[in-house]
């Protein structure tokens, strides 16, 4: 069976297109490893249109839920592609690793969607990889329990190193906030209620050197970068939320590829520059990343799709 159209991701950009397809009777098959996303990490989104506040993971069942609904779209979740190759009818997009025998689970559509959004980014300072699971954390939705009675440092000055700040302020005793920059680009809320809350140090010019420990993170390095002083601070975790970068390799080589790693799209269409290939959300070379903006992309995305496979 040919699908008209295979979207990949299920973050919002994702399911919003599932939903805009099903109601457009394409024939759409929907991969996901998961669903919900980057947004699934915030404690608290206070700017999705329609919810005065909402949290990571209300969000993600709400829209999980609305895509569920939608009849004529199938959806494979858990499955991890390996690889995506042009055919005679589209494209062939191929699931986890062949077998000895050389078979291979795949399948075959017209269209791609590429909506896979984008994944923490690292730090890259020694100890980082070392300590990672033991004192070093990307999830602080998930890890913020672990820092009960501790001293936390959060590696990040924006909206992200303020949601895992918000996170801890339950849990830790004391939390610093490291910033490479001298301004913090978190959202005035955020910030206001973590100084609110007594427990937050806020320490900007700051250059992460190296994590260090026994069995467990003890201490973090950092450059003050206006005197040039090496600095240390004791701490019992650190939480590494400086952003994200987007999760392009599965497309490299297959369709322009910006230096930052963000596919190249036409901003009226979200059009690749492979024929029968779009992309939407945070994977692209959008200018702002935000939830709002990759829903509608995506169904601009879905829209011309449909007239394309109309005259195709």
């Amino acid at each position: 069976m040919i699908y008209d159209l295979i979207i990949i991701g299920g973050g919002p950009a994702g399911i919003a297109a599932g939903v805009y397809a099903a109601r457009k009777k394409l024939k759409t098959l929907l991969i996901a490893e998961s669903f919900g996303g980057q947004s699934v990490i915030a404690t608290q989104i206070n700017n999705f249109i329609g919810f005065k506040s909402i949290s990571g993971i209300e969000l993600k069942n709400v829209l999980e839920s609305h895509l569920r609904d939608q009849k004529g779209i199938e959806i494979k979740e858990g499955g991890k592609i390996s690889k995506i190759e042009k055919s005679a009818g589209g494209f062939l997009i191929f699931i986890g690793e062949a077998m000895p025998d050389g078979r291979q689970e795949y399948f075959e559509s017209k269209t791609l969607l590429i909506a896979l959004g984008s994944g923490h980014k690292r730090l890259n300072v020694s100890g980082e990889k070392e300590f990672e699971g033991r004192g070093v954390f990307y999830c602080s939705i998930c890890d913020a329990p672990l820092m009960s009675g501790k001293t936390v440092a959060v590696v990040g000055g924006g909206n992200s190193g303020l949601y895992a700040v918000l996170d801890l302020i339950p849990y830790a005793e004391k939390i610093y906030v490291l910033e490479y920059s001298d301004v913090f680009r978190a959202d005035p809320i955020y910030i206001d209620k973590a100084k609110e809350s007594g427990k937050v140090e806020f320490i900007a010019m700051a250059k992460i050197l190296e994590i260090t420990g026994d069995r467990f993170v003890s201490n973090i390095k950092y450059e003050d970068r206006n005197s040039g002083e090496i600095k240390e601070l004791k701490i019992g975790g650190v939480f590494v939320a400086i952003g994200y970068a987007p999760n392009s390799g599965l497309v490299n080589g297959l369709v322009e590829i910006n230096q930052n790693g963000k596919i190249i799209i036409d901003h009226q269409t979200q059009k690749t520059s492979l024929e029968g290939v779009w992309a939407a959300g945070d994977i692209t070379d959008v200018l702002y990343g935000q939830i709002n903006i990759a829903i509608g992309d995506a169904v601009k995305a879905v829209l011309n799709i449909n007239d394309y496979l109309k005259i195709k």
